[in-house]
């Protein structure tokens, strides 16, 4: 791990630890790591302040080609070396300026989060605000998919899976695990140990605080690493980091990663609990002596979540197969109520923790697939609403859902069926984003505009292949 904090540092650092390569990175709109790299000779102090130019026109989501020119302007916090390059190379994370006016780009995901942080500190109700999410994905062994006009599949293999009980090894030797039951039984049927746990350390060798890594709940390679709490800006950065080191990792001992919500069918898919509380003069807002230890601030923040999050999950839930993951029946948390011990409910109050720091709740709904600025931010100013407007979220849902009588089940709001719902939802609601000027208009329009055209109208359009199991025969 390297801290550097100026620009000096970090052409010190590159002369004297004789880096060769200096890589720039940014986030692309839907939310993808992006990169380039140039000579180490090339990063003086100057390129802190003047930026690097690049074309921008091929990024997903971002400038015409007419008007394609930008900038990316390194962040020196954000340095570290790469460890799965050849060649000694530093990467820093980037922000994105318009070279003519020298203003922050308003579709850069990085630059909508660092307005958030500030949004939050000119309201008054806090100075920091907290995030901890916990990132599910899967380890696979194979992956194939393809579609054309006349064809389309997909085949995912996992070593541990278990349709592969029955399958020749020579020798099978039967830790497979069971669909539902991947949660937490030791090696040798839990097979990933061992990369779990160089991802894990190759995080804390970047600067990446981790507090524990396990087999999640589904067959077939499910895992989850958690990240300690931080503020917002640092921990969206990290998930890239985090992203980006679990990719690697696996692709060195020959399998692959996706954070895809639900890549297998009948199992648990991959969700993204985020963990949120929010601090003024070192005091932690959200303790309190109200329910489950929260304060009114708390309860308030909960219920701007619960009523955007219809539109919210647009952003946190942002692919047609994230939807695939919000059913019923896989600890979904497909309820829109909170709740200290219903983990169907989209909010969570964790009770294991006790001490005034710790307390904080947890939103549920969101999954990996996700923009990170983007998602954290939405929440931001959701639960800002929510507190500037007062709006209690109602009484909590402590019941088992599935026991409720269907009359009384139905009284309790869903989230969206679909993502063409929640791009609905977000265009009819979508005030709470723009206070600040943290979202623009420019960047929902666009944002809804992407995700409809090519999302959700390329799926729609396609013939599946159930649908040949259910219908060929018509």
């Amino acid at each position: 791990m390297i801290n550097l904090k100026t620009p000096k540092e970090v052409v010190d650092f590159i002369q004297k630890e004789k880096v060769q390569v200096v890589d720039l990175r940014f986030m692309d709109f839907p939310g993808i790591w992006q990169h380039f790299s140039v000579p180490a000779h090339e990063i003086e102090e100057d390129t802190f302040t003047d930026g690097h130019g690049f074309d921008g026109s091929s990024i997903r989501g971002w400038q015409a080609i007419n008007e394609s020119d930008m900038l990316v302007k390194p962040v020196p916090e954000s340095a570290f070396i790469d460890p799965f390059m050849a060649a000694k190379t530093l990467v820093m994370t980037c922000n994105i300026c318009d070279p003519v006016t020298g203003a922050d780009y308003t579709r850069d995901p990085r630059n909508i989060a660092r307005k958030a942080e500030n949004y939050l500190k000119s309201t008054g109700i806090a100075d920091i605000s907290y995030f901890g999410p916990e990132a599910e994905f899967f380890i696979f062994d194979d992956v194939r998919y393809d579609q054309n006009e006349r064809s389309g599949y997909y085949f995912l293999d996992s070593n541990e899976g278990r349709w592969n009980a029955g399958r020749e090894e020579n020798p099978n030797l039967g830790y497979k695990i069971r669909y539902k039951e991947g949660y937490f039984p030791v090696p040798p049927t839990d097979t990933l140990q061992d990369i779990r746990s160089e991802m894990m350390l190759t995080l804390e060798d970047l600067g990446v605080p981790i507090e524990t890594q396990h087999h999640e709940v589904a067959t077939g390679g499910q895992c989850e690493i958690d990240m300690r709490f931080q503020p917002l800006l640092q921990m969206a950065d990290n998930l890239l980091k985090y992203k980006y080191v679990l990719k690697n990792v696996a692709r060195k001992y020959g399998k692959t990663v996706t954070f895809m919500p639900k890549p297998l069918f009948g199992d648990n898919g991959s969700g993204m609990h985020v963990h949120m509380s929010m601090w003024k003069a070192n005091k932690n807002l959200f303790y309190g002596d109200g329910y489950a230890g929260l304060s009114e601030t708390a309860l308030y923040a909960i219920g701007g979540l619960l009523k955007h999050a219809p539109a919210l999950l647009a952003i946190s839930n942002p692919t047609t197969n994230s939807y695939k993951r919000l059913v019923p029946g896989f600890e979904a948390p497909v309820n829109l109520a909170y709740s200290r011990r219903n983990r169907s409910a989209a909010v969570r109050i964790p009770m294991y923790f006790t001490s005034p720091k710790a307390k904080r709740f947890e939103f549920r709904c969101p999954d990996p697939s996700g923009n990170a600025y983007l998602t954290f931010s939405a929440m931001l100013m959701a639960a800002v609403d929510g507190i500037q407007n007062k709006i209690h979220p109602g009484d909590p849902l402590d019941k088992d859902i599935y026991d409720l009588p269907p009359q009384e089940a139905a009284r309790v709001p869903k989230t969206p069926g679909s993502l063409r719902r929640a791009l609905e939802n977000l265009e009819k609601d979508h005030e709470f984003l723009l206070k600040g000027d943290v979202f623009t208009e420019d960047v929902i329009e666009t944002w809804i505009d992407y995700k409809m055209n090519k999302e959700v109208l390329a799926m729609e359009i396609r013939p599946h292949p159930w649908e040949f199991a259910m219908y060929f025969d018509i």
